[in-house]
């Protein structure tokens, strides 16, 4: 198990390293350059060039990237001049919001999509499993920014129950002030999520109910609820532990598209402005952060999913 861990880590630890190494060179061989939009239109050409020696974009990608690396160990994410602060300052102020925005919609996947997939499952290729097939291929297949655009004229225009922005606030405390807010961002969020981890469990738990052991406790007279909920939905869980370690670079991008849909002050937000105006820290230090989460995600997933399935241990000590 040790080794298991070991090389899992190592192998994170390559993955964040390409990350950061294939966002930096694209970032910076896309034409005009951080100085131009730092600088404005009406910067000279003697000022670009003074400011890409200050803050070495002259020298060669190598020594640049090297120079990223080394402030990067020293815990330095860089600044960001378009918002005059720092990099963990701007990160930090939003990404409470977002894990708030993140967990809430995970949660209620969660809490919807198990139901549904395990309605499937015992129901399967009967109408219960066919109507809620159909609507969790539409809901995957229809693009998250419609889903959002949907939401609003329902539920702020048509019947104006909801508002259509989301909390505006500083600190997590004044955006958890207007709940109401956020029940469309975390709605639509959601819904793409239970359309995946319905799919899931409903394939896993199909597996489980076909296995020697629910033949047995059926025998053995246990009543087919106790069978379902007891044995066969805890086994069919385990692709779903692995899966919500591996959603996280879908969940940031489903984030980015609703914090922008809803004007939501997170780090989607905060990333999209970044993109707008070419702020390289900005989009490096998310990536980074995006990069480094999801690594961690999965192998949380792994080792959770190790310490339930004696197959993965058997695995490892043989490696």
């Amino acid at each position: 198990m040790t080794r298991y861990l070991l090389t899992r880590l190592g192998q994170a630890l390559v993955i964040v390293i390409l990350v950061t190494l294939i966002t930096f060179v694209i970032l910076h061989l896309l034409p005009g350059g951080a100085a131009r939009a730092i600088l404005g239109k009406e910067a000279t050409m003697q000022q670009i060039a003074a400011f890409d020696h200050q803050m070495g974009y002259d020298r060669p990608l190598w020594e640049q990237y090297a120079l990223y690396l080394r402030r990067l160990v020293g815990g330095d994410l860089g600044y960001s001049f378009q918002l005059n602060q720092s990099v963990t300052e701007a990160i930090s102020q939003r990404l409470p919001k977002t894990m708030l925005l993140s967990v809430a919609s995970t949660v209620l996947a969660v809490v919807v999509a198990v139901p549904l997939g395990v309605v499937q499952a015992v129901r399967r290729n009967r109408w219960p499993d066919y109507t809620i097939n159909g609507l969790s291929l539409l809901a995957y297949a229809t693009p998250i920014f419609f889903m959002g655009l949907m939401m609003i004229i329902l539920f702020s225009q048509v019947w104006p129950v909801l508002p259509p922005e989301a909390p505006q606030g500083f600190t997590l405390a004044e955006v958890l002030a207007d709940p109401a807010g956020l029940v469309l961002p975390v709605v639509t969020l959601a819904i793409l999520t239970v359309a995946v981890y319905s799919r899931y469990i409903r394939s896993s738990m199909v597996d489980n109910l076909n296995e020697n052991y629910v033949r047995t406790a059926r025998s053995k007279g246990l009543s087919e609820s106790r069978v379902i909920v007891g044995h066969t939905l805890r086994n069919g869980l385990f692709p779903v532990i692995t899966l919500l370690g591996m959603y996280l670079p879908a969940l940031f991008s489903g984030a980015l598209v609703v914090e922008r849909l809803f004007n939501y002050p997170g780090m989607g937000l905060l990333f999209w402005q970044a993109a707008l105006k070419r702020d390289y820290p900005i989009l490096l230090g998310v990536t980074l952060l995006i990069s480094v989460a999801t690594v961690v995600g999965a192998l949380i997933a792994d080792v959770l999913y190790a310490a339930v399935d004696p197959r993965v241990r058997l695995r490892a000590g043989r490696a």
